[in-house]
């Protein structure tokens, strides 16, 4: 049995090394726990070809990242460092493509105006309409969500400073939020758009990493989760691709916190977080050996956390009830490949920084990306994937020898339950498309490939603990927002069980590269230990 520590985090990814830093420079000693070799998570920059590329393997873009996380770890002092993406390249197979540079209205307009002019209209006002909702709804994608229907005089007070917020927004700002929270995003775009380019493009945002269709009632919700925050820059909605890959940002993570005086342990696999007479004592690893603390953060998937290392016994029956029906579902491929030369697109030759350094949207109408989705539903890989793809190498000279590119491609759907076995073959013929696909609109990029990896929802659930190989720990559907996530009257970042704190992708905030669970977990154990001192005095 080790020296006691103040606090012990369990799992080394973004939000745990989050959490782990905030609360060093608070004075705490804290223990962080990775069971791989590399902190990180799906955060990650890996070497899968060689020492000559190095490719973020899941994570892929930063987005959401309060400025406060970034001031108070200093991370840009341990090399966090962000490139701007560019806009939005959408290359049609019949030889056209619409672009959507970032800071150029006059020309966005022009390109949407190829295919509509209406919509071209329509684009300017949903941009100032989600930017309206985003000053809103930004600060509350931060904000711990209050026990909804709990008549506790703490938890009023929770509920009325949050109804007080929401009086910003007006009968018809609410309205739109509550519809943001149910409606699908093929609902939403009809209101506003009419060419299938401009609804296909936008629908992707409401699915990306969704086990649900364009059609599916919530998914206007999570095109919203992808409009709230910034990399950084102080610009709604934006989003960039990290200096050295995603590996780079938990890297920083990792050395602010051990700067501050925090201890980071990979190999570290745990199997038992110790509960005696409902309060946490501690861990117990997969070796044997026992690690001793009064406070313990669970940064990993809730259903590895609460039915996996702890027994359930010491929990609430409902609350067990409601992590077994978590819906963790997947059916996202992350297809990496390495390539001798850049992709030249058929309808736009030549090299375009805007184009090869921004975001490529594969992805002709709203209806294509709901048929693949039904492909999926009826239990085979989608026969026309859609993907979205980044060339970080473009900007980062870092990532892949001189002439030469790493090219990410985030694919969606193959059926959710091949998170229980590789599928090998049938992932291959999948990824075998997606590149056709590419091909079809940049002739010679299957030519140009030296090296792919190809990882399913087996390999995020087995490698990456992703379980189900959903990215966000569980899915941004309507029943499992703010307060319902992962638990109703547990979203507070606690637990059933004293000491225990959540900080997963699971609770309110996470689903992208946020640390806000770290950052509000961080300041209820805070807030809980004032109180304590406070009683003692």
């Amino acid at each position: 049995m080790s020296e006691p520590f103040d606090v012990i985090v369990v799992g080394g990814g973004h939000n745990g090394l989050v959490a782990a830093g905030l609360l060093a420079r608070r004075g705490a000693r804290v223990t962080v726990l990775e069971r791989r070799a590399t902190v990180g998570g799906a955060a990650t920059t890996e070497q899968p070809w060689g020492s000559a590329f190095k490719i973020s393997a899941l994570s892929y873009v930063v987005s959401l990242m309060p400025a406060e996380i970034l001031r108070e770890l200093d991370l840009r002092r341990y090399g966090y460092k962000i490139y701007p993406q560019h806009g939005y390249f959408v290359p049609y197979r019949d030889g056209r493509a619409l672009q959507l540079p970032a800071n150029d209205p006059a020309r966005r307009r022009t390109q949407i105006e190829q295919f509509s002019h209406t919509d071209a209209a329509a684009y300017d006002r949903w941009d100032v309409w989600l930017g309206q909702l985003a000053e809103i709804l930004g600060p509350l994608l931060a904000t711990i969500p209050p026990s909804l229907g709990s008549t506790r005089p703490r938890d009023l007070v929770d509920q009325a400073r949050l109804i007080w917020t929401l009086r910003r927004l007006g009968i018809s700002g609410v309205g739109d939020v509550t519809r943001l929270f149910t409606v699908s995003i093929a609902d939403l775009l009809d209101e506003w758009f009419t060419s299938p380019q401009m609804q296909g493009v936008l629908a992707v945002s409401g699915v990306i990493g969704t086990w649900a269709g364009p059609r599916s009632p919530g998914t206007a919700y999570v095109m919203a989760h992808h409009k709230l925050g910034d990399a950084g820059e102080g610009q709604l909605g934006s989003w960039g691709f990290p200096a050295g890959g995603m590996g780079a940002v938990s890297d920083a993570l990792r050395a602010a916190a051990t700067a501050a005086g925090a201890t980071v342990r990979t190999d570290a696999p745990v199997a038992r977080i110790d509960v005696r007479a409902g309060r946490v004592r501690g861990v117990t690893l997969q070796s044997g050996d026992q690690l001793r603390a009064d406070i313990v953060v669970a940064a990993t998937h809730p259903k590895i956390t609460f039915l996996d290392q702890i027994d359930r016994a010491v929990l609430p029956a409902d609350f067990v009830a409601a992590i077994e029906r978590w819906k963790t579902r997947s059916g996202t491929v992350k297809v990496n490949v390495a390539v001798d030369r850049l992709p030249e697109f058929a309808a736009k030759p030549g090299f375009d920084p805007e184009v090869h350094g921004g975001t490529i949207v594969l992805a002709e109408s709203l209806d294509q990306v709901e048929r693949a989705f039904q492909d999926a539903v009826a239990g085979r890989a989608a026969a026309l994937p859609f993907a979205d793809i980044c060339i970080p190498s473009v900007f980062d000279p870092t990532l892949a020898p001189s002439g030469q590119h790493v090219v990410s491609m985030f694919t969606q759907w193959v059926p959710h339950p091949w998170a229980a076995s590789p599928c090998s073959e049938e992932l291959d013929a999948y990824a075998d498309r997606v590149i056709a696909r590419v091909d079809a609109v940049a002739p010679g990029f299957t030519s140009s490939i030296l090296h792919r990896q190809v990882i399913g929802p087996f390999e995020m659930e087995h490698d990456y603990g992703l379980v189900g190989g959903n990215i966000f720990h569980g899915e941004l559907s309507p029943d499992q927002l703010f307060h319902m996530r992962p638990a109703p009257g547990y979203a507070d970042f606690r637990t059933p069980i004293d000491g225990l704190y959540q900080a997963s992708s699971a609770t309110h905030g996470g689903g992208g590269v946020t640390g806000i669970p770290g950052l509000n977990a961080t300041r209820q154990i805070v807030r809980d230990r004032a109180r304590k001192h406070r009683r003692r005095a």
